[in-house]
């Protein structure tokens, strides 16, 4: 069975966190779909590229969804949400994903 890249876990999870809280307006709701992505796309990343890389990138992942709040008053919520998600994708997929 092909496995979802986890630069495509974490963006989902940091899209799909803020979409769920939005939606139902239930803001834990949000967190659980964040920190399940995030400890699904850290347990990808300590597997492709190692213990160090993981750490890296989840601090990446938790400073992203940190950052998302004051960039979306400059920028509005979505766009910051997907700008913050985009990066941690690419950052994902430079470390972990795009290694064979």
């Amino acid at each position: 069975m092909a496995r979802v890249p986890s630069a495509v876990v974490a963006a989902g999870g940091l899209v799909g966190g803020y979409g769920v809280a939005r939606w139902t307006r239930k803001r834990p709701l949000g967190g659980a779909v964040l920190a399940v992505a995030g400890a699904a796309a850290a347990q990808q990343w300590r597997q492709k590229a190692g213990g160090k890389a993981a750490g890296a990138l989840t601090a990446a992942y938790v400073a992203a969804f940190a950052g998302s709040h004051p960039l979306a008053k400059k920028v509005g919520a979505w766009p910051s949400v997907f700008g913050v998600a985009g990066a941690v994708a690419l950052a994902s997929w430079a470390v972990a994903d795009r290694r064979k």
